[in-house]
């Protein structure tokens, strides 16, 4: 074996080293992260904060034709009184679909509603997420979120819109842009917006996870400006 093959192998095999390293690590601060994100939210149901049921009674679920992203902009366009906000004209407008990350989706929803700021929250703990998503809809603003929801029997990275809560009696009501309104227990719903409830996810889904590229227990909350 000559000197210069030697030495790519070398390279070679340090550079794979590097990766599986960087893997590893990056799997290593996503546990410690998702740990983080469990604490005890017990208290919630009795907490006289959250006694009353909160609900917005005209934010509905639509049937996506293009993606979940898409539609759920749609959904809060039409909350929002915007009906030239659809689907197909977020698609028009970049011949593709630009919400597969939890940035630009935020980014998406300052442009589509300038009136409003939007901003997203991750890897909020469960008692945060219920407080900050109590809270808007308490002020009348539904709230997308990021969460494993099933199509046809197999778990999948989804967005949906929360329009009620009734944490005395356990209920949250979804929008599911699948095409059903979801109405859970607040135990599910943490399950599935930590991802906890995705069964057998794949490397690659992890991976995303791990680099940041998707986030546990995120939501997008609006404030009017």
């Amino acid at each position: 074996m000559n000197k210069i093959l030697k030495r790519i192998l070398i390279g070679l095999g340090v550079a794979l080293l590097l990766v599986v390293c960087t893997v590893i690590i990056s799997l290593v601060k996503l546990n410690i992260k998702t740990g983080q994100i469990f604490d005890d939210y017990s208290g919630v149901f009795h907490d006289p904060k959250y006694s009353e049921a909160v609900s917005i009674d005209n934010a509905k679920y639509i049937k996506q034709d293009i993606s979940c992203g898409y539609a759920v902009i749609e959904m809060f366009a039409k909350w929002a009184g915007k009906d030239d906000i659809t689907e197909q004209s977020l698609y028009d407008t970049y011949n593709a679909v630009v919400t597969s990350t939890g940035d630009s989706f935020e980014k998406e929803m300052n442009k589509q509603f300038p009136e409003y700021k939007t901003t997203m929250y991750k890897y909020l703990k469960n008692t945060e997420l219920i407080d900050k998503i109590y809270a808007s809809i308490s002020q009348g603003i539904p709230v997308p979120i990021e969460w494993a929801a099933k199509y046809e029997d197999e778990w999948t990275l989804h967005y949906s819109l929360v329009t009620a809560m009734d944490i005395p009696n356990n209920s949250i009501v979804v929008q599911n842009p699948y095409g059903y309104e979801e109405r859970i227990t607040i135990n599910e719903f943490l399950d599935r917006t930590s991802f906890k409830a995705y069964e057998n996810m794949p490397l690659f889904i992890k991976l995303g996870f791990a680099f940041d590229i998707f986030e546990k227990n995120t939501i997008f909350i609006s404030e009017k400006r």
